[in-house]
């Protein structure tokens, strides 16, 4: 996949990691897009070594899209961990 794919799937997986996430966040458009970058690597990475799957195949496969929701997930609640402590003092 390409840089432009990364980046259009990095950004929905962010907004719907949010979306199952309640909550408030800090950071914008920009920050769930770098998560959903960042999640979809960690996704497929998991993938592989949990599942021995190739969990990145293409743009409309869904292990990717899973792939990259599950990593988004994972990167969301440990930014909210660190950010957290930031945002009440």
């Amino acid at each position: 996949m390409g840089i432009i794919a990364w980046i259009l799937i990095g950004l929905l997986a962010g907004i719907i990691a949010k979306a199952l996430m309640p909550g408030k966040d800090p950071g914008g458009i920009i920050i769930t897009m770098l998560i959903g970058i960042a999640g979809g690597l960690l996704g497929g990475w998991l993938g592989k070594v949990l599942f021995d799957v190739d969990s990145i195949d293409g743009f409309f496969d869904l292990s990717t899209w899973i792939a990259a929701i599950v990593g988004s997930l994972i990167l969301l609640a440990l930014y909210r961990v660190i950010t957290g402590n930031r945002r009440h003092a």
